[in-house]
């Protein structure tokens, strides 16, 4: 199965990706890595990514894009992939669209979580690490793993927060983007939308990004394909 996955920043949509990547062996293509993997590497995608980058400015579709499908030809993507932060925005759907067709591609699913502004933005800044392990789930906002006070809720370590979780004005602007149904990130997702539902080839799937991870991940697996 090839997925495209969308979602806002505090949607969970990271975690569930690394469930399904988990539970199908589908590699989790996240766009920024392929930024850092060609800058690293000194491709030539990379170099050009990278002058663009240095200079403070998006790097343009027809860099991204070819980076794009050059990593969703790799041997590992040969059974499926997930696909995870690309497009941005509807003009980005539509060239990813039209690319991922010319070199005889399936997109398979399309995955929308679904998640109240002010609750995404909430659940980012109410997100505690624990200084023992980060991976101890704490966030002040959401009942089932409320901290104990001050305390990590697992293991009674201290807590701290990470200053772009805190940075409002930063949450606000990527939320704006995302948010933005008409020319943003939802307006990409919307289009995906519209060819499903005239496409059975295709199948647009929408979770409610306000459950439990394990409520989202059993939603998610019970809409798939079977």
């Amino acid at each position: 199965m090839n997925i495209l996955f969308f979602g806002p920043n505090g949607s969970g949509k990271g975690t569930q990706g690394a469930i399904l990547k988990e539970k199908f062996k589908t590699p989790h293509i996240e766009s920024g890595a392929i930024f850092r993997e060609n800058i690293k590497g000194g491709t030539e995608m990379g170099k050009q990514a990278k002058a663009y980058i240095d200079k403070g400015e998006l790097v343009p579709d027809d860099i991204t894009i070819p980076m794009i499908l050059d990593r969703l030809k790799e041997d590992d993507c040969k059974n499926g992939w997930l696909l995870d932060g690309f497009p941005r925005n509807k003009n980005q759907a539509v060239k990813l669209h039209e690319a991922l067709k010319q070199a005889g591609m399936n997109l398979d699913i399309v995955v929308e979580i679904e998640l109240d502004r002010e609750i995404a933005k909430n659940r980012i800044m109410g997100r505690r690490l624990c200084v023992n392990d980060n991976n101890h789930p704490n966030n002040i906002f959401i009942d089932a793993i409320k901290p104990d006070g001050d305390k990590c809720r697992v293991c009674g370590g201290e807590l701290q927060t990470r200053s772009d979780d805190q940075d409002e004005a930063a949450i606000d602007k990527r939320h704006g983007i995302y948010y933005d149904s008409e020319t943003g990130t939802l307006a990409a997702a919307y289009y995906f939308r519209d060819i499903a539902e005239n496409d059975p080839s295709m199948s647009y799937i929408t979770l409610d990004g306000k459950n439990s991870v394990p409520e989202v991940a059993d939603e998610l697996v019970s809409k798939l394909p079977k």
